[in-house]
């Protein structure tokens, strides 16, 4: 069962799905997306204030201005698709689940994770920037 209704986080999920993120809906949709070769941003979307007024527009931001560029993009929404989210995290080697994240994987493996603490009180620019940062030395680096 979902923590709220559809209706109202269809919004927050479009914020990133008009960007080309695919939503993933199920666990196996969850493994079949992360288990692909070549580079993944993962984004587990939610509806806190720190995602709506950090993450969703810095990811965005990074994508649009930064010349990030994933084979992959894929959110799960936290509160929503329980199931899908918990089995994302289990790709962030024994981080602790907070929502938002930002997990940069290369072939399945789990290379940057941004935590909550890393959304929270940071402007979308600083979020880009961090994410930037992360993609030049785990991504265009290789």
């Amino acid at each position: 069962m979902s923590n709220y209704p559809e209706h109202m986080v269809a919004p927050m999920r479009d914020e990133l799905t008009q960007v080309g993120f695919q939503q993933l809906l199920t666990p196996t949709q969850v493994d079949e997306a992360l288990q692909k070769p070549g580079t993944t941003l993962l984004v587990v979307n939610s509806v806190c204030g720190c995602a709506a007024a950090g993450a969703r527009p810095g990811v965005t931001e990074a994508l649009r201005s930064q010349g990030l560029r994933f084979d992959h993009l894929v959110t799960v929404f936290a509160g929503m698709e329980k199931e899908a989210t918990a089995q994302a995290r289990e790709y962030f080697e024994g981080a602790m689940p907070t929502s938002p994240q930002a997990a940069i994987l290369k072939d399945g493996q789990l290379v940057h994770l941004m935590q909550r603490q890393d959304f929270l009180g940071h402007s979308p620019e600083e979020i880009a920037a961090t994410l930037s940062a992360a993609y030049r030395r785990t991504v265009a680096a290789s």
